[in-house]
């Protein structure tokens, strides 16, 4: 399970150069980044929706399947642009030691 994601990212930089008729990455990279992200949307409504029908019924299995879908589609929105998951989780590395409310205010939200 901890190569999952490095394998994933190896996966989705080698699709970018793929023909797009013959794998799904492919033909996202090859629509652009709007489509990718209009896929990443609907995989973060879809995602919503499904943890609240988690709430109500106690079932996480479809939370558990929209959250990869989301988490996919955010990948192939970073190997568009050049990263890849190495570069998310150190960015979480960074954060594990510094509460959310003092990266927060480093960053001038209020939220």
């Amino acid at each position: 399970m901890d190569n999952v994601l490095a394998e994933l990212d190896q996966v989705l930089s080698a699709r970018k150069q793929a023909d797009a008729d013959s794998s799904y990455v492919a033909s996202l990279h090859h629509k652009g980044l709007n489509k990718i992200l209009e896929k990443v949307g609907e995989e973060c409504t879809e995602t919503i929706l499904a943890a609240k029908d988690a709430e109500h019924s106690g079932d996480n299995s479809e939370l558990i399947y929209e959250t990869a879908d989301l988490w996919f589609h955010s990948l192939v929105a970073l190997s568009h642009l050049g990263e890849d998951s190495s570069a998310v989780l150190a960015e979480l590395q960074r954060r594990f030691d510094l509460s959310g409310l003092v990266e927060k205010a480093s960053r001038g939200q209020s939220k």
